[in-house]
C-alpha cells in the first residue's frame, strides 16, 4: 500500500493513504534505504510503502522516488536533516521587526531551498509593526531578484486571503527562525487547529521554540501546509566557496569577466563583482553574506 508521510516523532510516523485513513508505521527492519548523506529517512510529505500488520498499525518497507527536498544541515549530527519533500513551495517566514529582521538568513535558506529544487518565496510577516525604511529596501533587493515576496500580519489578518490564494493546490513549508509568527500563522490559515504559541524572550528578542517536530497539514481551502521547528541557524553546506558565486544570481547577471581567474571576489584587481558593488548594481548586505558564507566553506573544507 501507498501513503503519504504526515508527521513522524521517535521513528512513529503517522502515514495517510489516498482514502484518508491514518495508520501508526515504523519502519520495517528499523532501517530504510534513504539519503547516505541525511540521517533522518523519512520526513513530512514523503510517500512510502507500507504493509498494515494489524488495525491501524504498520511497517514501512521502501521510500519512493523524491522529486524535491527541503534540508538543513544539522551541525551537532554533521549530516543533513531533510525537512520536508515532494513540496511545491518553500515560505521563507520573516517578521520585520521583532523578532530582529533577517534578511541574511533568508538569504540561506533561499540557497538551500534551491540545492534541493525546491521553489522558494519570501513571506514577510507581522507587517502591522512599524517598517524601517532598510528594511523596505531590501525587500525590493529581493523583489528585484525575480523572488516572490508576501506580506501579511497574523494578528491584524491583513494580507491573508492573498496568502490563501497563493498556496492554494499547493504544498507549502512554512520555514523561518522561532518567534516569527509561524504558529499563529497556521491556526489562522486553518481555524480550529489551535497550535500552541510562544511569545518572544525579553531579553533577547528572539523567540522560543514550541513546534518541535515537523507535520503536514490539509487546509480546508484547499492546500497543505507544513510546520516546521523553529530554528536559529542555519549552515550553508555542499558548495565548494569555488561554485558559492553561482548561487548568487546578481553575481551571474554582472556583464564581462574578472581580470584573475578564479576570482574570490574579495580583493583581486579588475574584480567585476566588487566594481558591481561599488557602483550599486549589486546590494552590499548580499554582497557582506557571500563574504561570510565563503570564509565558513573554506574555514570547513580547511578540515
Amino acid at each position: 500500500m501507498i501513503g503519504t508521510i504526515y508527521q513522524g516523532i521517535k521513528n512513529i510516523y503517522d502515514v495517510r493513504t489516498v482514502t484518508d485513513e491514518i495508520y501508526e508505521c515504523r519502519i520495517k527492519g528499523k532501517k530504510l534505504k534513504d539519503d547516505p548523506d541525511s540521517y533522518n529517512p523519512l520526513a513530512p510529505g514523503d510517500r512510502v510503502e507500507y504493509e498494515v500488520s494489524a488495525p491501524g498499525t504498520g511497517l514501512i518497507t521502501s521510500r519512493m522516488d523524491r522529486e524535491n527536498r527541503f534540508a538543513r544541515w544539522n551541525r551537532k549530527k554533521e549530516s543533513w536533516q531533510v525537512i520536508a519533500a515532494n513540496i511545491d513551495l518553500l515560505l521563507a517566514v520573516i517578521s520585520v521587526k521583532s523578532p530582529p529582521f533577517r534578511p541574511r538568513f533568508v538569504d540561506r535558506v533561499l540557497i538551500a531551498a534551491a540545492q534541493g529544487g525546491v521553489p522558494a518565496a519570501i513571506l514577510v510577516n507581522k507587517i502591522d509593526q512599524d517598517v524601517d525604511s532598510w528594511v523596505d529596501k531590501r525587500i525590493t533587493v529581493w523583489e528585484n531578484l525575480g523572488i516572490k515576496i508576501l506580506k501579511c500580519s497574523a494578528e491584524s489578518e491583513e494580507g491573508l486571503d492573498t496568502l490563501k490564494k497563493y498556496l492554494e493546490k499547493k504544498t507549502s513549508v512554512l520555514f523561518g527562525p522561532s518567534g516569527v509568527g509561524k504558529s499563529t500563522l497556521l491556526n489562522k490559515l486553518i481555524p480550529g487547529l489551535n497550535l500552541t504559541t510562544g511569545g518572544l524572550s525579553l531579553k533577547y528578542d528572539r523567540g522560543r521554540h514550541v513546534t518541535n517536530y515537523g507535520r503536514l497539514l490539509d487546509a480546508p481551502w484547499g492546500g497543505r501546509l507544513i510546520d516546521t521547528p523553529g530554528v536559529r541557524e542555519i549552515l550553508v553546506r555542499g558548495i565548494t566557496p569555488e561554485d558559492l558565486p553561482h548561487w548568487f544570481p546578481e553575481f551571474e547577471s554582472i556583464p564581462g569577466e574578472c581580470s584573475f581567474q578564479p576570482c574570490s571576489h574579495r580583493h583581486e584587481p579588475g574584480c567585476c563583482i566588487l566594481k558591481a558593488v561599488e557602483d550599486g548594481l549589486i546590494d552590499p548586505d548580499r554582497y557582506e553574506n557571500y563574504l561570510r558564507i565563503r570564509d565558513e566553506l573554506e574555514s570547513e573544507s580547511r578540515w
